[in-house]
């Protein structure tokens, strides 16, 4: 049975905000709440983490997944930017965008797209995510929660515990979380293709 984490959203408490992270350094599966909708989350060198997901939300290979960052240095170090989709990346983040980008040789090469080499990156504005990704020291692995056979992201702890409650490890609760996904933004043939719009405003990118 997965554990429930009851966690202030307004002012997390850091006894609480340690309990994730070291359930995330044991390589547990969590469910976690972002600015736009829950999503799935493990550790980068956790490699059944990744197969979790997949199965979890009935997706092969080919599925993007998204290196959640704390900020805008730590996903430089990621992925390759130009001139111009630093700007504009730099600009809408932190917020509700996964952008898609080649990847640096530092990426696991089972995180990546395996025909284009690319993964999604994303810094969202979460108070808690934050403060989990400053507690972990490093990116999370992280894919939205959509299930199969819905097209929005999960939105309550409790629902998500009845329902995956021995598919994954830990649920966070930590208040209202928006429905809308993230908007997508291919930038991997150096130019901007919105692929899914989403939370954020996606004309800034057409």
């Amino acid at each position: 049975m997965a554990r429930y984490v009851d966690i202030h959203p307004d002012n997390p408490q850091p006894r609480l905000v340690r309990q994730v992270v070291d359930a995330l350094h044991d390589d547990a599966l969590i469910a976690y709440p972002t600015d736009s909708g829950y999503a799935l989350g493990s550790r980068v060198g956790n490699r059944d983490g990744r197969d979790r997901i997949l199965k979890i939300r009935g997706l092969d290979d080919r599925h993007h997944f998204t290196l959640v960052c704390k900020d805008f240095s730590q996903l430089g170090q990621l992925v390759h930017v130009d001139n111009a989709a630093f700007r504009a990346i730099r600009s809408a983040t932190p917020g509700p965008y996964t952008f898609i980008l080649p990847a640096m040789p530092e990426v696991p090469k089972r995180l990546l797209h395996p025909k284009k080499k690319t993964v999604g990156v994303r810094i969202p504005d979460h108070r808690l995510v934050q403060l989990l990704l400053e507690e972990l020291g490093e990116p999370l692995l992280s894919s939205s929660l959509i299930l199969p056979g819905e097209t929005e992201p999960r939105t309550m702890g409790w629902e998500i515990k009845e329902d995956l409650d021995h598919e994954v490890d830990l649920v966070v609760e930590a208040g209202e979380t928006s429905a809308e996904p993230t908007t997508v933004v291919d930038w991997s043939s150096g130019t901007p293709e919105v692929l899914r719009r989403g939370a954020g405003d996606p004309d800034r990118f057409e």
